[in-house]
């Protein structure tokens, strides 16, 4: 019962400082998944802005904050920002009975969120680049109907229409799946950034949130706060320097919020747009509802 309070507390905080208000469905979904059983065996490595904790009594008081906490040290992945999530679910707005693909699921914690939010009669798709992390989020959600969990490249997915495209690793530009794959009314969101590095792997991000809904006329956008996501691992076809350089030109300048409309694979007007990458671009221009 007190651990029970204790969720539904932290949801209704997660959701408030993520500025959300009203999405009883959502503070619902964070207050029936135990966020512990998916943090792995060991001890728990709490990252805070102030400090790195390691825990060796595994209290569920301590995670039920907001706080990130490690999943895989060496690779720089963690169990993500509770207040961040609840921002981003509310923007995409899962709803009973609609497809999901969670593209850089980790251990499965935000896949078990998204299962409670589309209810059995929808279904989440699970996917994660690294074997071990994809291990680990089969062993989270087997209770789950509704959920089936993927190991391979996210670019690749998702693989059949879907109506939310949640995508956990920053990227320098969407991979045609996420966008092609889109029903008409379909929202995806991921991270837009380059590597601290010119690696494709791992390292500190420089990144911006983009939502993107398919209308009928185009895809409607917008962009928020910066974000910090790993860089994307498997990325095919490797990112030029040159798209790098721009992106990076573009994070620096600012002006992002303002966008309007993605440009898909056809002609973009570079005067009216806030990057412009080989065949897709942000536009500052609305598209018709």
């Amino acid at each position: 019962m007190e651990l029970a309070k204790m969720r539904r507390r932290f949801a209704r905080e997660m959701l408030a400082i993520g500025g959300v208000t009203g999405n009883e469905r959502l503070e619902n979904a964070f207050a029936h998944v135990p966020r512990e059983k998916f943090l792995g065996p060991g001890r728990w490595h709490i990252l805070t802005p102030w400090s790195h904790l390691n825990v060796d009594e595994r209290d569920p008081a301590l995670v039920y904050q907001d706080v990130v906490i490690a999943l895989d040290e060496d690779r720089g992945v963690n169990n993500g920002s509770p207040s961040l999530h609840a921002r981003w679910l509310d923007a995409v707005a899962p709803q009973p009975g609609e497809r999901v693909a969670h593209i850089g699921a980790g251990t499965g914690y935000y896949s078990a969120i998204l299962a409670e939010l589309v209810e059995a009669e929808g279904h989440v798709t699970a996917v994660d680049y690294d074997p071990g992390c994809a291990g680990r989020a089969k062993e989270n959600l087997a209770n789950r109907a509704n959920v089936d969990v993927v190991q391979d490249n996210g670019c690749f997915w998702p693989k059949e229409k879907s109506d939310v495209v949640y995508v956990n690793f920053g990227i320098p530009r969407p991979a045609v799946p996420w966008i092609e794959n889109l029903n008409p009314g379909g929202r995806l969101i991921f991270p837009l950034g380059v590597p601290s590095s010119a690696s494709s792997r791992g390292g500190a991000m420089n990144a911006i949130t983009i939502a993107v809904r398919r209308l009928d006329s185009g895809f409607a956008a917008w962009s928020g706060c910066p974000v910090s996501f790993i860089f994307a691992e498997g990325l095919t076809p490797a990112p030029g320097n040159d798209e790098i350089k721009n992106l990076s030109h573009c994070l620096r300048k600012g002006g992002w919020e303002r966008v309007k409309s993605l440009v898909w694979k056809q002609p973009a007007d570079r005067a009216h747009c806030w990057y412009v990458g080989p065949d897709w671009a942000l536009s500052y221009i609305a598209v018709a509802a």
